[in-house]
């Protein structure tokens, strides 16, 4: 996405004055330079969301971010079972203890909407699982193995 001036369109909005403070806040808050490249990125974030319900067949990237509770050998295991069945969209998993006996998984992963939104809803029935939450962007993984088997063929010829 280019942000030359002529690729910029304008939009007008009304908001209640309370949202409005709020929004500003925020702004503020982050340090951005203006309204605009929040309320941008806000769009983003909704319509990669939008996609991976609307779009089944679509690519997309992101994290599944896990906490969850319990037994945690057997919900580890359960939670390693189930991403094993969906390995060509587990690109990897980052795992830590929190306190209270709860532990934090965050997946990378790249796939289908479809096959992102089914591995989600395996996670969520691992007993033990409390919260889980897509993360999903239209942006993707280069196919590093594809170029580089793409690259090798063309070495060996």
């Amino acid at each position: 996405m280019t942000t030359e001036p002529s690729s910029l369109a304008r939009l007008s909005m009304s908001l209640p004055g309370e949202l409005f403070r709020q929004l500003d806040m925020m702004v503020e808050e982050r340090g951005l330079p203006s309204r605009s490249q929040l309320i941008a990125e806000l769009i983003r974030h909704a319509l990669a969301e939008h996609e991976a319900f609307t779009r089944p067949d679509d690519m997309l990237a992101g994290t599944i971010t896990i906490v969850y509770r319990g037994d945690r050998g057997r919900v580890r295991h359960q939670l390693a079972q189930t991403q094993a069945r969906y390995l060509k969209e587990v690109i990897s998993s980052q795992h830590v203890f929190l306190e209270d006996d709860q532990s934090l998984e965050v997946l990378l992963v790249q796939g289908p909407a479809i096959r992102l939104k089914d591995l989600c809803d395996a996670l969520r029935r691992v007993r033990g699982v409390q919260q889980l939450e897509l993360v999903a962007t239209t942006a993707l993984l280069p196919p590093l193995h594809e170029q580089e088997a793409a690259s090798l063929r063309g070495a060996a010829a």
